[in-house]
């Protein structure tokens, strides 16, 4: 008589799903990787939440009775994330970045989570809901995420792909447990470094927002990869310092005599302004002509070593936008090409909306440390992975899921996640009929429970 923990219950992971993963078999244990397998079918065909059991009630395993084995995977499975972290940009650099600068993004998301139990959770400014003149708070969790911005086969737009997803723990949770607060930038540097160990030999052009443009990250980072971000319009910016003469006297200058504020420019007649056209702007399909001038100076804060920086000031010649500013710690690149990296990171917020729409984010109920750090940037992972599987399902010329009452031009991740749903749900059935034989029957079971799937979405 077989013992009940040991029944087989439920379709087994597709082939096609072991190919694609067996990069991160290494990581896990034999009995560990089985289970993997069954939550990452499940989350991916799972629609609504993405809980250990939706995952399992869309597998068939609905009457497992070893399902703690499977929680276990998250809260207690000895697993490196680190690991899967580093096969994961392996394979994203290797396939989409062979050669030429790795374009990574950074930004935090607020993962919206209740719980007394969940320690690191704080209270933030909700930016989805907050304006200019009304703040939101939200209880949750805070995660910084680094992406690779690239182009993928199967669409025409730059898509941001999760790499490496860090948890940053609020301010009264360590304090609660007796550690060190760390600033979001700290976990940014952390970060960069790490990404920048694993990536040894390559032009590394990391991207962020104004949250990032401080002295002590750019400082940190700028031996091994370069930085771009907003500046401010008041900032700190020196002449470099006067050559040295043989009457000299005293240390050497570290910075010349203060710049003209780039505020000043905006309303200086004198400043020189060259047009450019940029063709992925904001919210602009055929692209955005703007204004520019730039110039290196010396990016200078008290306590803090100067830093070589190019600026660049932008203004739109039709008024609708107000002036901005950036700044790059390679004075190399030109001016539009940082104004061209720059706007890539707006696909950092659709990825974060992505996630929530389709792969469950913030639908999850772990409350314990390790589960939590696991399980978001998990998901995260996934948005990743289904973006290369979809490159081998998917080409350019595939048609989209439109309507008559919906004209969608090009292929979206909803049509990558759909292509690899299918693939799990029907694919192992015709790869294993031979084309001079009838097509093999679907197994009652499974359209069950991809009948369940459409009944219980939401």
């Amino acid at each position: 008589m077989l013992d009940p923990d040991k029944t087989v219950i439920g379709d087994p992971a597709p082939l096609i799903l072991r190919q694609w993963l067996k990069t991160w078999r290494p990581c896990f244990t034999a009995p560990s990787w089985e289970h993997v397998l069954v939550l990452v079918m499940g989350a991916l065909l799972a629609t609504g939440k993405r809980t250990v059991t939706s995952c399992l009630r869309v597998t068939g395993r609905a009457e497992a009775s070893n399902f703690a084995s499977y929680h276990q995977i998250l809260n207690r499975a000895r697993w490196s994330s680190r690991a899967v972290a580093k096969q994961l940009l392996a394979i994203v650099v290797d396939r989409l970045v062979p050669d030429g600068p790795v374009v990574i993004g950074m930004d935090d998301t607020i993962e919206r989570r209740w719980g007394r139990r969940i320690t690191a959770r704080g209270i933030y400014r909700d930016p989805v809901r907050s304006s200019h003149g009304h703040f939101v708070k939200a209880s949750g969790l805070r995660w910084l995420s680094f992406m690779v911005l690239t182009p993928v086969s199967w669409t025409s737009l730059i898509k941001a792909l999760p790499v490496l997803t860090l948890l940053a723990p609020s301010e009264r949770s360590n304090l609660q447990r007796g550690c060190r607060h760390k600033l979001l930038t700290d976990w940014a540097r952390q970060g960069a470094l790490q990404l920048s160990r694993w990536l040894p030999g390559r032009q590394i052009i990391f991207i962020g927002d104004s949250s990032f443009a401080v002295h002590e990250l750019a400082h940190a980072i700028v031996r091994r990869a370069t930085l771009i971000s907003r500046l401010r319009l008041d900032a700190n910016l020196f002449a470099p310092p006067p050559a040295r003469t043989s009457s000299s006297l005293g240390r050497p200058a570290q910075k010349g005599p203060a710049m003209p504020k780039l505020k000043t420019l905006l309303s200086n007649p004198a400043t020189s302004w060259t047009g450019i056209f940029v063709s992925a702007w904001y919210g602009h399909v055929s692209g955005k002509a703007l204004e520019t001038t730039s110039g290196i100076a010396l990016w200078y804060r008290p306590g803090t070593p100067v830093l070589p920086v190019r600026w660049v000031l932008v203004r739109d010649p039709d008024g609708k936008r107000n002036p901005q500013a950036f700044f790059s710690t390679d004075i190399t690149i030109e001016p539009a090409d940082i104004i061209a990296l720059y706007v890539r990171r707006w696909q950092i917020e659709v990825t974060f909306a992505e996630t929530r729409a389709h792969l469950g984010v913030e639908t999850q109920r772990q409350w314990t440390d390790k589960a939590i750090a696991r399980t978001t940037p998990a998901l995260l992972g996934f948005y990743s992975l289904i973006s290369l599987w979809a490159c081998d399902l998917l080409t350019s010329t595939s048609t989209p899921y439109a309507a008559a009452w919906y004209q969608k031009t090009s292929l979206t991740f909803s049509d990558a996640i759909g292509a690899v749903r299918l693939q799990l749900w029907v694919g192992d059935i015709n790869s294993n009929s031979p084309s001079h034989r009838e097509p093999q029957i679907i197994p009652p079971s499974r359209l069950v429970r991809m009948a369940n799937a459409l009944c219980f979405a939401t």
